[in-house]
């Protein structure tokens, strides 16, 4: 039975400009299908706003209407997912729970609003909650608590750590990159970003929990492993021959039931998806990463300085030059204002 923990995150909405933002800021955290939205608030909280801001993200671009008008509305997402609008809003719980079961099998995703009035369903499904609330100074509250992928516990985070002997100097690295993509986490979820700080920081903890599989001798000397070490390393070095330390990381995880960790994790130190596949946890990941030199936060300029004297005219010097400008593009999307930290 794979542990899990929370992921919730709390964005404020002073507008409805805003709640679209927060609506469309959705796809870039969808990691395991099937999955259920589920919209909860009072009448007039957001909702519909909110949905259509995310159907439009997944380039539907039929009408979503509001729920006192239709109980079902089916569609099709850019990437040919399934889509289903679902409205419980006036029908008992028993109808409630009938009416789920029947739109459980072969459907990607679906909203529901009002999944209050279902209290006779079980929800079997990988689910994420979005409440609306009115917020006491205006506007509303959006409170996301993601029910969909299973996260380690810090108590399993800890024991990985020993499990693989990873050195000091590399634990005190993912506590720093931890650190640094959780306080950028924040600052996007007050922005209005919706994404999930408890998986973010699993994976800052353990992002480079095999990185001693792309070590080379002598390029650390100040680092340089015993030879009892070398001894504790080699199983993982030779079950992992075959990859760099991102990829083994993530084959790890997946050995161990978490996939999305894992799909969070494996672009970190290489390259991200194109365009729209890439996630919002794996866009901070990469990004805090780079601006961290051993257990110091950095700027990109001084961190890619600090590469090249490493590195030198070494086959990673045309690939760090790749690193800092795809790193300078995830900062100008994230950041336009500005780097906060």
């Amino acid at each position: 039975m794979i542990t899990s923990i929370s992921d919730t995150v709390q964005c404020p909405l002073e507008t409805a400009e805003k709640t679209r933002f927060a609506g469309g800021s959705l796809r870039e955290t969808l990691y395991a299908f099937p999955v259920d939205i589920l919209l909860e608030g009072e009448l007039g909280a957001g909702k519909t706003t909110f949905l259509q801001a995310f159907a439009a993200s997944l380039g539907i671009r039929d009408p979503i209407s509001s729920p006192t008008f239709t109980l079902e509305q089916r569609m099709t997402t850019a990437d040919s997912r399934s889509f289903v609008h679902l409205d419980l809003y006036r029908l008992a719980p028993a109808e409630a729970a009938a009416f789920l079961h029947a739109t459980e099998e072969a459907v990607d995703i679906r909203c529901i609003e009002w999944p209050g009035n279902a209290k006779e369903y079980a929800w079997p499904r990988p689910r994420i909650t979005i409440r609306l609330d009115d917020a006491a100074g205006g506007g509303r509250i959006l409170q996301a608590a993601f029910a969909d992928i299973p996260l380690p516990t810090g108590e399993q985070i800890a024991e990985w750590r020993s499990l693989v002997h990873l050195p000091q100097h590399v634990v005190t690295h993912c506590d720093t990159v931890a650190a640094l993509a959780s306080d950028l986490a924040a600052y996007l979820a007050l922005r209005g970003t919706i994404l999930r700080p408890a998986a973010l920081r699993a994976a800052g903890l353990l992002h480079d929990l095999l990185r001693y599989i792309d070590f080379r001798d002598g390029v650390e000397p100040a680092n340089a492993p015993s030879e009892t070490t070398k001894k504790a390393w080699a199983p993982w070095k030779d079950r992992y021959a075959d990859c760099r330390h991102e990829e083994a990381c993530a084959r790890f995880l997946r050995e161990r039931g978490f996939d999305a960790l894992a799909e969070i994790i494996v672009t970190h130190g290489l390259r991200l998806p194109p365009g729209r596949d890439a996630r919002i946890e794996q866009k901070l990941l990469y990004y805090a990463d780079k601006r961290v030199i051993g257990s110091c936060v950095a700027t990109l300029d001084e961190r890619f300085a600090d590469f090249h004297k490493r590195y030198g005219a070494t086959p990673f010097s045309s690939d760090g030059a790749v690193w800092y400008e795809q790193s300078k593009a995830v900062e100008r999307e994230l950041f336009p204002d500005g780097v906060p930290l």
